[in-house]
């Protein structure tokens, strides 16, 4: 997959001027699209950290779109450019082979009171992570190649098997915010173990769509010495707000000082 990627160049398609001086650009890269949001004060001369900001699988931007602008004010505010990418098999994007079945066999064995087999989340997961990772690479070429763009980077939110590999596996990483909401696939709790940034972990500790032991041996495996669960009653969606503040904090102590 990289290296079909290989040489792509990032083409800006629109541009509009946000709350505060934000500029948000869309942008395609290859067969994926995007959106790059900086600060007012980002340019050459005073470049600025960047955040990723993942998304959940199978929703999109277009549908992610009001809470992904809210992450990135809030990464403004701190002083840092955000960017979020389409992820595989979402949005307009062509289904990933196999999803579907996938997803059935997850939402059957749930129903009837089971836990998924290993292959089912194997099978759901991990062709978004081969997809996914590439391509949050490849954007990362692209946004750190901007002259007001600095070096330091964090990962933030999405699926935590692509956080977790790409975490592994670019040291360009400098500090992840990761999301407990999804199952975990055998090869994600592998690759944690090579994993030695700071972490902090949020778990909805009734998220209905996640294996909280899974979750927590996840956590356990991850090899950094700087690691942090913050786990809160509620479901997925039951994040709350002062949560959200300390990934801010966590972001604001590895990435640079929150401006104002």
């Amino acid at each position: 997959m990289a290296a079909l990627l290989k040489g792509t160049t990032m083409h800006f398609t629109c541009e509009q001027i946000l709350d505060e001086g934000i500029t948000e650009r869309r942008f395609t890269v290859g067969d994926f699209s995007g959106i790059l949001w900086t600060p007012q004060a980002a340019s050459a001369s005073t470049p600025v950290p960047l955040i990723l900001m993942g998304q959940p699988g199978g929703f999109g931007i277009r549908r992610m779109y009001t809470r992904l602008v809210v992450r990135a004010l809030s990464a403004a505010e701190q002083g840092f450019a955000a960017v979020s990418i389409e992820p595989p098999g979402a949005g307009d994007r062509r289904p990933l082979p196999g999803a579907e079945q996938a997803r059935a066999d997850l939402i059957r064995a749930i129903s009837t009171g089971g836990r998924p087999a290993a292959d089912v989340i194997d099978r759901l997961i991990l062709p978004l992570v081969d997809h996914a990772v590439p391509e949050w690479q490849i954007t990362l070429d692209e946004v750190l190649d901007r002259p007001e763009i600095g070096e330091k980077v964090g990962f933030s939110g999405g699926v935590i098997a692509v956080g977790t590999r790409l975490a592994a596996i670019d040291s360009r990483i400098t500090a992840a915010g990761l999301f407990a909401g999804s199952y975990v696939p055998r090869k994600t709790m592998e690759e944690a173990r090579q994993v030695t940034i700071p972490l902090h972990v949020l778990l909805q500790w009734d998220d209905e769509g996640n294996d909280r032991s899974m979750a927590l041996d996840l956590f356990d495996a991850f090899a950094s010495t700087e690691k942090t669960l913050s786990a809160n009653m509620g479901g997925h969606t039951g994040v709350p707000q002062f949560a959200g503040e300390d990934v801010a904090r966590f972001f604001a102590r590895h990435l640079g000082p929150v401006v104002g």
